[in-house]
C-alpha cells in the first residue's frame, strides 16, 4: 500500500511539473529561457499583489511617508518611466500592465516591484548608497525583472507542488482551491521571502539589459553591488548559507554579460527623453 501511494505521488508530481513548465519571458540579448514551474495563474497572483501593494501604500500614507521627498520621487518616476517603455522586449503584454510607482520615506535600504508592475523604492537605498541615476536605474530594473519573470508566481507554484506531492487525498485533486488559497499569500512571497540565487541572477542580468535599452549606463549595475558590499562592511552571510548570490559572484556575472548590453546603451543614450 505504501508503495502504491509513493508511486501515485511521483506520478501526480510529475504531471504537475510537466503541465506547468514554461518561460515567462523571451527575447533580448541576455534574456533567460529557463523553464519555470507555473501552477497558479498570473491573474490570481497579480490580484493578491495589488491588494497587498494598496495596503502597504496606505500604511506609508498614514505614516506621512508616501512620496514626501519631492526630489527622490521625481527621479524614481522619471527613471521608472524610461524603463517601463522597454519591457515589451521581454514581455509584450507587460506594456499594458497597470504600473504604479511610489517612493517611501524610510531608512530601509530596499526596493521592490510586485507582480503586475507595482513598484516601491525606499529613500534609504538612494541616500545610503548615494545612488546616481544609472545606479538607481539598475536597482529599479532589477526589481522590475523579478516581476517580468514572475518569480513570485514561480515560488508559489513550487510551494503548491510540494504540498500536492505530500498529500494524495482530496487536496491533491483540488488544485483549483489550492491555487486560490496560495494567491492570498502572494504578498508574503514579495515582501518577506527571499528569491533564490537563480532568480536573483536572472534579475541582475535582465535588469542590466533593461536599463541599457533605456539609455542608462549598465556599468551602474556593477557599481551597485560594490556599494552594497562596502555598506555591509564584510558582514554579509557566506553565499552557501544565503539564497542570494554573494556580491562578488553578482559582480562577476554582470561583468561577463556587460559586453552584450553596451551596444544597446550606446544606441539608446542619445535618444532618452528628458
Amino acid at each position: 500500500m505504501k508503495r502504491i501511494m509513493y508511486l501515485s505521488a511521483v506520478i501526480v508530481s510529475g504531471a504537475l511539473l510537466l503541465s506547468g513548465c514554461e518561460s515567462t519571458t523571451s527575447g533580448g540579448a541576455t534574456g533567460s529561457s529557463r523553464s519555470q514551474l507555473l501552477l497558479i495563474s498570473s491573474e490570481d497572483v497579480n490580484t493578491g499583489s495589488a491588494k497587498a501593494y494598496t495596503e502597504e501604500m496606505g500604511k506609508a500614507r498614514s505614516a506621512g511617508a508616501l512620496n514626501t521627498n519631492a526630489s527622490y520621487t521625481k527621479r524614481v518616476n522619471t527613471i521608472a518611466k524610461h524603463l517601463i517603455a522597454h519591457v515589451g522586449t521581454f514581455r509584450p503584454e507587460a506594456k499594458d500592465w497597470k504600473w504604479e510607482v511610489n517612493v517611501i520615506n524610510s531608512n530601509t535600504v530596499n526596493a521592490y516591484c510586485m507582480p503586475g508592475g507595482k513598484i516601491a523604492v525606499y529613500t534609504g537605498i538612494i541616500s545610503e548608497l548615494k545612488l546616481t541615476d544609472d545606479e538607481l536605474a539598475a536597482v529599479i530594473g532589477h526589481e522590475m525583472a523579478h516581476a517580468l519573470r514572475e518569480h513570485s508566481r514561480e515560488q508559489i507554484s513550487q510551494q503548491i507542488a510540494k504540498d500536492q506531492a505530500i498529500s494524495i487525498g482530496g487536496t491533491l485533486l483540488g488544485l483549483g482551491s489550492a491555487t486560490q488559497s496560495m494567491a492570498s499569500i502572494a504578498s508574503e512571497y514579495v515582501l518577506t521571502l527571499p528569491f533564490s540565487r537563480t532568480m536573483e541572477a536572472e534579475s541582475d542580468i535582465i535588469g542590466m539589459e533593461l536599463m541599457a535599452r533605456a539609455g542608462y549606463n549598465p556599468q551602474g549595475a556593477i557599481n551597485i553591488w560594490r556599494k552594497m558590499s562596502e555598506l555591509a562592511g564584510g558582514n554579509a552571510p557566506a553565499e552557501f548559507t544565503s539564497t542570494h548570490p554573494s556580491d562578488k559572484t553578482r559582480i562577476a556575472n554582470l561583468e561577463k554579460e556587460l559586453p552584450k548590453v553596451i551596444p544597446l546603451y550606446e544606441k539608446a543614450k542619445g535618444k532618452k527623453s528628458k
